[in-house]
């Protein structure tokens, strides 16, 4: 494949006490990774085994970055994706399971888009099957608005260029705006976006995922969910106007 000749990967991860599922994640993405690649990793001081099960791996391409104190996802997330030195950057969760070819497959991709996002399958933490398409699932899909209503940008079935992670760079201050979301928003902005029907992956749900594990359903009030809509709506505002001012 063309695009991966003198051009190197990065897949970010974000990792608090995952030490039940990580081993399983962190092999079925090494298995794919070429030697230029790297597996940057950002703990924010986990208090269960992760960090030991991370550090048995003796492989060159691991990057740790421990004893952080965030105590947020999103900087968690932000302070790995600070780290990354490759053309092309993966998000990847913690708990899932990346499906074989997700690697090359994605990479094919993004000769042509700036950001692609593909399916998964949902499963639950035994990977068990729940349901054979996230995108169906979800209603996933491109839009700015859509995406500020209900965002179906999830960073562990993300791939896209360097270029746009150094627009989203740093994220907006709230934690209204997740980071998958942010970069999301961005790449519509500012590049091109796909979203790819076939499963890349085993997007695994349980009762200690960050997101929850009935995707898609809110405990918030509804004037917290409009507050948080016009946080977003802000945000992008702010955004379209810097860019535009920087490209003047």
């Amino acid at each position: 494949m063309d695009i991966l000749i003198n051009m190197k990967v990065s897949v970010c991860i974000a990792t608090y006490n995952g030490a039940f599922f990580i081993k399983e994640q962190l092999d079925s993405i090494l298995t794919q990774l070429q030697p230029e690649d790297e597996l940057i990793i950002s703990d924010d001081s986990s208090d269960d085994l992760t960090i030991e099960i991370i550090d048995a791996y003796t492989d060159p391409r691991i990057s740790l970055f421990k004893n952080n104190k965030f105590r947020d996802p999103i900087k968690n997330f932000q302070n790995a994706l600070k780290h990354a030195k490759g053309d092309f950057i993966f998000l990847s969760d913690q708990d899932d399971v990346w499906l074989p070819n997700k690697y090359s497959e994605m990479l094919a991709f993004l000769n042509t888009y700036d950001l692609v996002i593909s399916n998964s399958i949902i499963v639950d933490q035994e990977l068990k099957e729940i349901n054979s398409s996230f995108f169906r699932y979800f209603g996933s899909g491109k839009g700015i608005i859509k995406n500020i209503i209900k965002s179906s940008y999830y960073g562990s079935c993300m791939a896209f260029k360097k270029k746009i992670l150094d627009k989203a760079l740093p994220f907006p201050d709230t934690k209204e705006i997740g980071h998958d979301l942010w970069i999301g928003l961005v790449a519509e902005m500012v590049g091109s976006v796909y979203f790819y029907e076939k499963p890349l992956l085993l997007y695994r749900r349980h009762n200690d995922a960050f997101t929850p594990a009935e995707v898609g359903v809110s405990k918030r009030t509804l004037l917290e969910m409009i507050r948080g809509r016009v946080i977003m709506i802000s945000e992008v505002i702010k955004f379209l106007i810097n860019n535009k001012w920087k490209k003047a």
